[in-house]
């Protein structure tokens, strides 16, 4: 999936072997890929959120369950749940097998596949495509079968962007536990992001 204008070579794994509060932030800018039957989305990461395994609102702070297992698996894998009975969500697993932290990436700036990411959320409002988690996934066609891919390889991968020199650090937002973990990132000025 090289050779697209402004998009690179996939990330590789030792990528994701950072500590995991790095690759939040080393995620900005970076271009998350879709290769679908219709078409390629593509998307410039501009805001995510760290979540640890010490982390009470990481949903591995309790142990390993059947759903949040791709978490304690190999990192660079995707980890997509179902949240409210409505919404997926997407992270990329991070740390070594056997610990489980993961970024969430909370949102992305249409690159690619613009129309069908538009379709999909029925608006024509491009920084309303993927302006959050949910937004994001339902744009993007992401849900239980993308959950364990490899995004070092395949249908879904973050490949290399551009550098992102203003970034943002606050707390993460939705979330009642260590709301007050300056762990969420978002790229200075972008239009973008799920909030302020």
């Amino acid at each position: 999936m090289t050779n697209r204008p402004g998009i690179s070579k996939t990330l590789r794994r030792e990528f994701y072997l950072q500590d995991t509060v790095d690759v939040a932030r080393g995620l900005l800018g970076k271009v998350l890929v879709h290769k679908t039957a219709e078409c390629i989305l593509a998307g410039r990461i501009v805001e995510t959120e760290a979540y640890l395994m010490d982390d009470p609102a990481c949903h591995a702070s309790r142990g390993i369950t059947p759903r949040n297992a791709p978490m304690f698996g190999p990192p660079g894998h995707a980890y997509i749940y179902f949240t409210y009975g409505m919404h997926f969500c997407m992270n990329a697993v991070t740390a070594p097998e056997g610990v489980g932290e993961a970024v969430l990436i909370r949102a992305v700036q249409p690159l690619l596949g613009i129309d069908l990411m538009m379709e999909r959320r029925g608006t024509r409002v491009i920084t309303n495509l993927a302006s959050g988690p949910g937004k994001l996934c339902q744009a993007f066609g992401l849900g239980r079968e993308q959950g364990g891919l490899d995004l070092t390889e395949g249908p879904l991968v973050i490949e290399e962007g551009e550098d992102v020199t203003e970034i943002i650090t606050t707390t993460r937002v939705g979330i009642r536990l260590a709301a007050e973990k300056p762990w969420r990132f978002y790229q200075a000025g972008s239009r973008f992001i799920s909030r302020k």
